[in-house]
């Protein structure tokens, strides 16, 4: 019997325009925070395991999620509850350094549904480690979000890098889908 989980990456205060003092807030962040609540909604709801992954950076020369600091701390609406298990990492890629392959293989999971920021980033590079250790993976692309980006002297939007992070993984790796069309995996 398959086991679905949803990774909720990186939802956490200093990406957030709305919160004050936010130290790197992302484009859509609040939008895509309130598709990721659909699907923890509905996570909790079913029983079905959750997995919260928390960034700090090692040192306060870092420009956000400074250790122990609030703008680290994991946003208010999506919270983890008592007993969903949180992972804290300290590098891009959530695997690395840290337990939450070892946290996957105890609930005896083998798919993920993953939503959080940012999609360039953190998003990609746990997409592309899940897949390579053998995880069905599957992202809600409207439950992400990233920034503006600066190559060669030009801004690349948000929406642009968004969208060509996720046609990359769609392309090679996984199904990368809407909220709505991923609560059918919810069951």
């Amino acid at each position: 019997m398959s086991t679905t989980a949803l990774l909720l990456i990186d939802f956490q205060n200093d990406y957030y325009s709305t919160y004050e003092g936010a130290k790197w807030p992302l484009s859509g962040t609040e939008a895509a925070t309130s598709n990721a609540l659909t699907l923890l909604t509905k996570f909790r709801q079913q029983g079905l395991p959750i997995i919260h992954v928390k960034h700090e950076f090692p040192t306060n020369e870092a420009p956000f999620f400074l250790p122990e600091s609030e703008g680290a701390e994991i946003y208010s609406s999506v919270a983890p509850l008592s007993g969903e298990p949180v992972i804290l990492k300290h590098q891009i890629n959530s695997f690395r350094g840290t337990e939450l392959q070892k946290v996957i293989n105890e609930l005896n999971v083998d798919k993920l549904i993953i939503v959080g920021a940012m999609s360039h980033m953190c998003i990609d590079a746990v997409t592309r480690a899940a897949v390579d250790l053998d995880y069905e993976c599957h992202v809600a692309h409207d439950a992400c979000a990233t920034l503006d980006l600066e190559f060669n002297g030009e801004i690349v939007p948000a929406i642009q890098v968004h969208n060509a992070f996720m046609a990359a993984l769609s392309f090679g790796y996984c199904n990368v889908d809407s909220t709505d069309n991923l609560l059918s995996l919810v069951n």
